[in-house]
C-alpha cells in the first residue's frame, strides 16, 4: 500500500497528472477541429508541461533546478531532464510555426519563475497576474498548437475557443488559490486574498457560466459540444461548491486537475458510441 501511495504521490508531484490534463485539453481541441490527434504534438506537450511545471515548482531560481539535495526532488529532477530530452525529440518532428509559438509560450513560462532582471520580480510574484499567465500558456498549448498543427486558420471560432480555454483554466486554478491562501504572501494579491473565499467562488461560478455561454458565439458548433460544455460547466460549479474539500491536497491536485481528462473521455465516448 505504501508503494502504491509513493507512486501516486510521484505521479502528482512530478507533474505527470497535470501533463495528462493538458494533453487531454489538446485532444478535445483536435476533436473540435475534426482532425486526428498528432502523436508528435501530444508527446511534445506532455513532456514539455512536465518540464515547465517542475521547473516552476522546484526551481524558482535557476540554480535550484540544477543543485538539488533532497533525494526525492533529485528523482523528480532526473525525470524532468529525461522529459526535456523527449520534449526536444518530439519538437523536432513538428513544423516551424509550432517552434515559434513554443518559443513565445516557453519564454512566458520561464519568466513566470525567473525574473528578467536580477532585482526584478518574476511574473509569478506580480500582484494578481500569475493566474492569467498560466491560463494563457495552457490555452496556447492546448488550443493554439493543435490549430497550427492541423493547418487551420486562426479565425473567429479559434478566438472563441482560445478565450473559453483560458476561462476554463482560470476556474480550475481557483481551488488551488483557495487552498494556498493561508501560505501565499499577501503581496501576491491572489483572488481569494482580494475578494475573499466566498466571492472567489462566486466569481468562479460566473466564469464557468461565461465559459458555457460563449459556445453560442461560435460559427460552427461541434456535434454534442453544447451538451458536453454544459456538463463541464456543471462539474466546475460543483467543485467550487465543495467547501472544505478544497483544503484537501489530493482533492485539488488529483480530482480538480482530472476534470479536463474526464472532459476528453466524454468527447471520446460520445463520438465513438453515439
Amino acid at each position: 500500500m505504501r508503494t502504491l501511495k509513493a507512486f501516486f504521490d510521484f505521479y502528482l508531484d512530478a507533474s505527470i497528472h497535470v501533463a495528462v490534463a493538458v494533453i487531454s485539453m489538446a485532444g478535445v481541441t483536435f476533436h473540435l477541429l475534426g482532425s486526428s490527434s498528432d502523436i508528435d504534438l501530444l508527446g511534445f506537450i506532455f513532456f514539455s508541461v512536465i518540464v515547465c511545471y517542475n521547473f516552476i515548482k522546484y526551481g524558482v531560481e535557476a540554480y535550484k533546478y540544477l543543485i538539488v539535495s533532497n533525494a526525492y526532488h533529485k528523482i523528480i529532477q532526473i525525470f524532468s531532464f529525461i522529459s526535456f530530452a523527449f520534449a526536444i525529440y518530439f519538437l523536432i518532428q513538428l513544423d516551424e510555426e509550432i517552434w515559434l509559438a513554443t518559443v513565445v509560450l516557453g519564454v512566458l513560462s520561464a519568466l513566470y519563475a525567473v525574473p528578467l532582471l536580477p532585482r526584478a520580480k518574476n511574473l509569478r510574484n506580480l500582484a494578481g497576474l500569475k493566474i492569467y499567465i498560466v491560463a494563457f500558456v495552457w490555452a496556447g498549448f492546448s488550443v493554439l498548437l493543435p490549430v497550427l498543427d492541423a493547418n487551420m486558420s486562426l479565425n473567429w471560432d479559434f478566438s472563441v475557443t482560445f478565450i473559453q480555454r483560458m476561462l476554463l483554466v482560470l476556474v480550475l486554478i481557483l481551488p488551488f488559490e483557495i487552498r494556498d491562501m493561508q501560505w501565499d504572501h499577501k503581496s501576491l494579491r491572489t483572488l481569494p486574498q482580494v475578494l475573499g473565499i466566498k466571492n472567489t467562488k462566486r466569481l468562479g461560478i460566473g466564469i464557468a457560466l461565461m465559459f458555457f455561454l460563449l459556445t453560442f458565439l461560435k460559427d460552427e458548433l461541434h456535434q454534442l459540444e453544447i451538451a458536453l460544455r454544459l456538463v463541464l460547466s456543471a462539474a466546475l460549479v460543483l467543485v467550487l461548491c465543495s467547501g472544505k474539500r478544497l483544503q484537501s491536497r489530493y482533492f485539488v491536485m488529483f480530482w480538480v486537475e482530472a476534470i479536463p481528462i474526464f472532459w476528453f473521455l466524454l468527447f471520446w465516448w460520445t463520438e465513438n458510441y453515439f
